[in-house]
């Protein structure tokens, strides 16, 4: 009742609920006399209540009715209760008052109190004077409170010396460098070397304040001071390790004959003496990182590297413990020097204690990253030298020692970490080492909690998976091993991981990839299963856009009707009514409306889609880089084939064969040219001349070797010819439109064709007759000549082309002649037909033919 009420009093002054007048006429006199209580609890408990309400009360109130009640506590005919009390009341309110009050009132109680009989008393107010201190000044304290703070260093009580060490490292933001130097270096000094030789209770404080305090005075010390320091620290981490004091104390049982008995020693003293060692190398374990700032992470290989090996080695688990601990915070402060300590963390992280483990564990993320951007960021694949190559391998195997326990929390934490690797492991590091890990305890892990955390981190780490055929891999096998699962805890699973997909990846991906297979679950057999289904049916309603999802949308509502009417389970009921509320309040939004309002979710949204896009994009480079580096590969093994097989038949003769589609055969000497690898028969009159000129067809696209009678060239000539295709300018080639029948075309292989040095027949090439192109003018152009479709011409065009039969009269061989074609009006096409186009033919009475009249008439 009283712990109660020690409550209400201080939440009616938080609250304001009665005036600070009325407050202090009635509960703050309960709460000043209930202080007195006899039963120490009560009063400790109103004790903080009043000074945790002296913080609230105004400097006046705080004057009249507790100041006079405190120094009228603080006098020697008080009990000793009542002595503590007024410690603790005068050092609250010192704060609040200005110097020359605190000077004339309050300085004359502490004085008094610093020297009382008691120890505690004592003790309680060195803790104290570090509030009076600023209260007072600069000066004052100079000349009122240092002189009692030595002395109470020097006490001979050790409770007293460690308040008075520990209110010394308070009061050094207070002091100048003069009184550092010529007070506070000099008394930390005897304090450290008291300590050392005395090995009592005080040691351990030491070595708990010796960071702040080296902190504090590190601007006001010389070189050999800072040294002397720094020497200190590691006899306090060595401390109880030279030599085995403890063993050595141990005797046998010595026989009091007077008394008659037997008198063991005193084996309490040495474990007392060797908590206090292992307690004093803990609290120098802690400091560490402190010791690191101090000495400079330039001095640390010479000065303080061999100690911390020897605190990472530590027979006790403790101080292992508390260095594993502290182990981000070196990383951090070495910055490019962190690689020194690289032997020490794959120590501890092949510690058999889980309390060791648990301090590295828990801090790898930090310790990784300071390793990364520490000169050293790459990936293990890509230095197999670097320090990552040897911490990650000791990481992963840290996960047998800590499964082997029952700490699940400790799991969850590893399991967590795992996903810190995307950032310094390769794409097939993860896939092959750190997956298989993830995917083992997501189905063996004993706490649900465990397989959650597995489950995000395999999730997050897939999205560091380049190869696409990988990534569906292990999205099939979530689907595989969880959804279709016998397992109904499996099973369950299963929905959390769809959570978690949600939460990580895009809503298109998971459309595509879970949702159907999450619907599925409203048939499952197990209540359980339905009823976290029914959980997750709101967030499913949020991913969908219409038009689009109105698919999935009716599978979503066919699944709500199938659990409102069959369902039969109370709680399962219950779960479908609470998620059907909640799916009524969500709009679907239209896809028209989210290109113009955009959210900070569709936003986030957007990006994970891009950023699942690039990894396709990424893929699909990398897998054109790959093809076009083996191709690479075979053009140049067929170069040296070719090269080889060169230099071995062709040294007779230095001249290189003709290219595929260039002139050849055109100049008058016999020779032999090659088209698509089969033979032409050379050329026995040199009709070519220098001036042979190539015409390309625009029309069958390949090249047309057609030598003028006189000489000239084509190219040059100005040829009237029919439109060109719209986008392509003709430049300064021949444009040559063919209108050549289904049979006369034949197989596409003719357009292949190149004929080399043709021998033309004496008909005019062009036909300047105006009638049969009106409204053109009379300059000569091109006219084809339109050959006769009768069967037996198809059979021959058909033989000579399609199959590479030679045609009859060619005694059978092809030849690379233009063939003779007849100007009658039943003519036939003899031998092969040309690539190029030839001029069409009049009839004996000069009349167009009858297939130009009926082309005519179709147009």
């Amino acid at each position: 009742m009283q712990l109660a009420a020690t409550s209400a009093f201080l939440q009616i002054l938080q609250k304001n609920l009665v005036p600070i007048q009325n407050y202090s006429q009635t509960f703050l006199q309960t709460i000043l006399n209930s202080v007195d209580s006899k039963d120490p609890d009560v009063a400790s408990a109103w004790l903080d209540t009043l000074l945790d309400v002296i913080d609230l009360l105004p400097k006046e109130v705080i004057k009249k009715e507790i100041l006079g009640s405190a120094i009228s506590k603080g006098q020697l005919a008080q009990s000793v209760q009542s002595r503590l009390a007024c410690c603790r009341i005068l050092g609250k309110i010192s704060t609040k008052f200005e110097p020359f009050v605190i000077k004339k009132e309050i300085l004359p109680v502490v004085q008094s109190l610093c020297q009382d009989v008691d120890y505690e008393v004592r003790g309680c107010m060195c803790r104290q004077l570090d509030c009076v201190a600023r209260g007072l000044g600069l000066e004052a304290t100079k000349s009122a409170i240092l002189p009692e703070l030595v002395e109470l260093t020097n006490d001979e009580e050790c409770h007293v010396r460690i308040a008075g060490l520990e209110t010394v490292v308070n009061i050094l933001s207070l002091l100048d460098a003069e009184t550092c130097g010529t007070t506070i270096i000099p008394l930390v000094c005897k304090i450290c070397q008291q300590a050392v030789q005395a090995e009592d209770a005080t040691l351990p404080v030491v070595a708990t304040q010796l960071g702040k305090l080296c902190h504090g005075i590190a601007d006001n010390l010389t070189d050999e001071q800072k040294q002397w320091f720094i020497d200190f620290y590691k006899k306090l981490c060595h401390v109880g390790l030279e030599k085995n004091k403890a063993s050595s104390r141990v005797t046998t049982p010595v026989i009091d004959k007077d008394r008659g008995g037997s008198k063991e020693s005193d084996l309490t003293d040495i474990f007392e003496l060797e908590d206090k060692l292992v307690e004093c190398r803990k609290n120098s374990a802690f400091n560490f990182p402190a010791m690191v700032l101090f000495c400079g992470a330039k001095q640390f290989k010479p000065d303080l590297h061999v100690t911390f090996t020897h605190l990472c080695k530590d027979p006790h688990f403790m101080v292992r413990k508390t260095i594993s601990g502290g182990f981000h915070e070196v990383c951090k402060l070495l910055g490019n020097s962190a690689n020194l300590i690289q032997s020490d963390l794959v120590a501890l992280l092949k510690d058999e204690s889980i309390e060791v483990l648990k301090g590295v564990v828990s801090n790898m993320p930090a310790i990784l990253d300071c390793y990364m951007s520490s000169g050293s960021n790459h990936t293990v694949s890509e230095s197999k030298s670097g320090p990552l190559s040897d911490i990650i391998p000791a990481f992963l195997a840290s996960e047998n020692a800590v499964f082997t326990s029952n700490n699940w929390r400790l799991q969850e934490m590893l399991m967590n970490n795992l996903s810190c690797l995307n950032k310094c492991y390769s794409s097939e590091n993860i896939y092959n080492k750190v997956i298989p890990i993830l995917r083992q305890k997501l189905l063996k892990a004993r706490a649900l909690p465990v397989k959650v955390a597995a489950a995000r981190s395999l999730l997050k780490l897939t999205r560091k998976v380049k190869k696409r055929e990988q990534r569906d891999e292990i999205f099939h096998g979530l689907i595989h091993e969880f959804c279709h699962a016998r397992k109904c805890y499996l099973r369950n699973v299963f929905v959390d991981i769809c959570r978690i997909v949600i939460e990580l990846y895009s809503k298109k991906f998971f459309k595509e990839t879970f949702y159907e297979y999450l619907l599925e679950l409203h048939t499952d057999s197990v209540p359980n299963i339905r009823l976290n289904l029914c959980s997750i049916l709101p967030d499913l309603k949020r991913l969908l856009i219409l038009p689009t999802d109105r698919g999935l949308l009716q599978q979503l509502d066919a699944c709500v009707r199938k659990l409102l009417v069959a369902e039969k389970d109370k709680d399962v009921t219950d779960g479908v009514q609470s998620a059907l509320e909640e799916l009524d309040k969500i709009h679907i939004p239209m896809q028209s409306m989210t290109r113009r309002n955009l959210f900070e979710q569709d936003l986030e949204d957007q990006k994970k889609e891009e950023e699942e896009k690039l990894l396709l994009d990424n893929e699909e480079k990398e897998m054109k880089k790959e093809e076009e580096a083996a191709e690479k590969k075979k053009g140049d093994k067929r170069n040296l084939v070719s090269a080889k097989k060169g230099s071995e038949n062709g040294s007779s003769s230095k001249i290189p064969g003709p290219r595929k589609g260039s002139r050849a055969g055109l100049s008058g000497s016999n020779s032999t040219t090659k088209n698509d690898n089969k033979p032409i028969s050379p050329n026995t009159k040199g009709a070519g001349t220098s001036n042979n000129k190539l015409v390309k067809s625009k029309s069958i696209n390949c090249l047309s070797q057609i030598p003028r009678r006189d000489g000239k060239d084509l190219s040059k000539t100005k040829i009237v010819s029919p439109a060109p295709t719209p986008g392509k300018s003709p430049g300064n080639k021949v444009q040559v439109n063919s209108n050549i029948s289904k049979a006369s075309t034949g197989d596409s292989n003719i357009n292949k064709k190149r004929v080399s040095s043709p021998k033309l027949s004496r008909l005019p090439l062009y036909n300047s007759n105006p009638n049969l192109h009106p409204g053109r003018p009379s300059s000569p152009s091109l006219i084809p000549i339109k050959a006769s479709t009768t069967s037996s011409t198809n059979k021959t065009i058909k033989a000579t082309r399609g199959s590479g039969i030679p045609a009859p009269g060619s005694a059978g061989t092809r030849r690379a002649s233009v063939p003779t074609i007849s100007t009658s009006r039943r003519g036939s096409l003899s031998g092969q037909l040309p690539t190029e186009v030839t001029p069409k033919a009049k009839g004996s009475n000069g009349a167009l033919t009858p297939s130009i009249k009926e082309r005519k008439k179709s147009r």
